[in-house]
């Protein structure tokens, strides 16, 4: 399993700017493309700027085929036009818990 993490900080005037109808539709490009298992989005608690999404995939493989399309690098792009400090963050397998403990 790999998790690929991004966090950004919506601009100022960014749903006033086409946000709010700009990500459903580039969160549909972008779960359409091959490989991805799981998107799930956030927001913190204390403001409704900040925002954290991550995508879920079977292997390495998988998302380096992803993130490779065209379609998630316009994505990226267009994200730019509505928000900054944007990080991303690729995690792998734990090598101690390399499957989920649930109670």
């Amino acid at each position: 399993m790999v998790i690929y993490v991004m966090k950004w900080d919506l601009l100022p005037n960014a749903e006033k700017e086409g946000y709010t109808t700009w990500s459903p539709t580039a969160i549909g490009r972008l779960i359409k493309v091959p490989g991805v298992q799981e998107f799930r989005a956030y927001r913190t608690v204390a403001s409704d700027r900040q925002i954290v999404c991550t995508y879920e995939f079977r292997s390495m493989s998988d998302f380096s085929t992803w993130q490779d399309s065209v379609d998630v690098q316009a994505v990226r792009t267009e994200l730019y036009q509505y928000a900054n400090h944007v990080t991303c963050e690729l995690w792998g397998p734990s090598p101690v818990v390399p499957d989920p403990i649930r109670p």
